[in-house]
């Protein structure tokens, strides 16, 4: 996987832009831009940080291995991602409960 792409809304409305990028073999991204719910570009301390880690590219469009940072609770998860077309299925996991969230390629 690479390039950009945008999150699903949080609980404020509010969104992201992840960049995705090789981190010595394994995929990570970088959360580059933020926007609030009317689409509106917004500072967010968290630009610049990693949100996604240390995935690993198990083949078919499917990462496992990692995590990712949720900046709303300032926790680390679990994470697995699938490619579903141009769609994005990021999951963060405790124990075997999973939230997944659908990202969208950045054109």
């Amino acid at each position: 996987i690479s390039g950009l792409y945008r999150t699903q809304p949080n609980d404020n409305g509010q969104t992201g832009f992840v960049q995705f990028y090789d981190c010595g073999g394994k995929t990570c991204g970088k959360l580059v831009r933020s926007f609030d719910k009317a689409g509106k570009e917004i500072t967010s301390p968290n630009t610049g940080r990693n949100i996604v880690a240390n995935m690993h590219d198990d083949g078919n469009g499917k990462f496992s291995g990692g995590t990712i940072w949720d900046p709303g609770s300032n926790k680390t998860y679990k994470s697995k991602m699938q490619l579903s077309g141009p769609v994005l299925n990021v999951s963060g996991c405790v124990a075997v409960f999973c939230k997944t969230q659908k990202w969208t390629p950045v054109k």
